[in-house]
């Protein structure tokens, strides 16, 4: 069991790094706030107009199970937006490790063109990393490539894309000038072209963000709920002065769901809470590549001494 199952429920449940805590503190003050004038000038009125301006509760009841159902909804539609951008990127992390040992397996001999495939296809994830998160080419793509290739990757208007370009056109070059199998060729370029599909699922997730109507009436109904809860909690409560204080503690968790939603919509942004280790799953890729290439070259030293 690693450390983060392992972690103790109350250090959980105080946590701020990692909370959305910081994000609807100032939101959970305002609504109070709101609740206290609420409260003076409901109790101001009472007393000089002498009406009753308190609200049923039932209403709320009913409300607050809606709107609980609307935010539940919410996190689960951001939920599986993380979880499918997990699960694609679970998918270029093996068709990565798949194009360097098929390459490696099915490829020719020749040392340079082998480090340069993998060099290559360990790239991949790093260059994809970076498009996604609209930053330029890192320097992890630096030290891998050099800085004649890491220049030319700079220039590219798409990084994947001319990554691929690159590990198809050695391929290519594989198959008319270093005698590759055609059907080895096929083999290697089927697992290359996944890659792309992979990433095409990516771009699919960043470029399509919830439809902005749901949120806007969702946080409508949140604050129209909590605006009005104070008159329906007057004269209920051991004092009035508790009515701010409830209020905030139903705001709590209703922003909380409602920010929650927020964070899980694009899993690349690395401002976003949970946001996918991106950098540690391309460091890892590039490891298990490279790891390949060296036990490659006892074996292609062997091939070539017979």
């Amino acid at each position: 069991m690693d450390n983060q199952s392992r972690k103790d429920y109350w250090q959980e449940a105080f946590a701020i790094q990692g909370s959305v805590t910081p994000h609807v503190l100032k939101s959970v003050l305002i609504f109070g706030l709101v609740a206290s004038v609420i409260c003076g000038a409901t109790l101001l009125a009472e007393k000089y107009v002498a009406e009753n301006m308190r609200l049923d509760l039932l209403p709320f009841e009913f409300a607050g199970a809606a709107l609980g159902l609307l935010l539940v909804l919410r996190t689960n539609a951001g939920y599986e937006r993380w979880w499918e951008a997990r699960i694609l990127w679970g998918g270029i992390v093996n068709q990565s490790r798949n194009v360097a040992i098929s390459g490696l397996a099915y490829g020719p001999k020749d040392a340079r063109w082998r480090s340069e495939f993998v060099k290559w296809a360990a790239c991949f994830s790093h260059a994809s990393r970076c498009s996604l998160r609209g930053e330029p080419p890192s320097e992890e793509i630096r030290e891998l490539l050099g800085e004649e290739d890491f220049s030319h990757l700079e220039k590219a208007g798409h990084l994947p894309g001319f990554v691929a370009m690159k590990l198809a056109l050695l391929l290519q070059q594989a198959t008319t000038q270093l005698g590759m199998d055609q059907f080895a060729f096929m083999q290697v370029d089927q697992q290359r072209a996944l890659l792309i599909d992979h990433v095409g699922g990516c771009e699919r997730i960043l470029k399509t963000p919830l439809p902005p109507v749901y949120s806007i009436k969702i946080r409508r109904f949140i604050t129209l709920f909590l605006v009005t809860l104070p008159f329906a909690l007057l004269h209920r409560l051991g004092g009035d002065w508790l009515v701010p204080l409830m209020t905030m503690l139903v705001a709590y968790p209703l922003l909380s769901l409602d920010q929650i939603g927020v964070e899980l919509q694009n899993p690349f942004y690395k401002k976003n809470l949970g946001h996918l280790p991106l950098t540690t799953i391309s460091n890892t890729i590039g490891g298990n590549l490279e790891g390949y290439l060296q036990d490659d070259l006892p074996a292609l030293e062997r091939g070539s001494g017979d």
